[in-house]
């Protein structure tokens, strides 16, 4: 079995992130932007494994895991604090939140 160089990791990590930073740019849900935000950091773990299998060491492994439970924490909180915003508002779109100017 042949193992795919750890270029390709690099480049499907920069490719995800582009794709998320777009996504983060161009919508106006909350949800969307913390789905984005998942991504990126999905994205940025991505990179941390493919380094590290590019240098032989599991360094990038170690922090690939330490990385996944902040992303899970910050998953966690931040869906709380949509469901919190929706519960006050009953929309999640930013321009919407951004006309109402400060009463929620």
């Amino acid at each position: 079995m042949t193992s795919l160089p750890p270029e390709y990791g690099l480049g499907l990590a920069m490719a995800l992130f582009g794709v998320a930073t777009a996504g983060l740019l161009a919508r106006r849900s909350v949800l969307m932007i913390v789905l984005c935000l998942e991504l990126m950091l999905a994205a940025a773990g991505l990179a941390l494994v493919a380094a590290s299998a590019k240098h032989g060491n599991a360094q990038g492994t170690v922090g690939w895991i330490l990385l996944l439970a902040m992303a899970a924490s910050e998953l966690s909180i931040g869906l709380v604090l949509v469901r919190r915003l929706y519960e006050a508002t009953g929309t999640l779109d930013l321009d919407a939140l951004a006309d109402r100017g400060g009463e929620a």
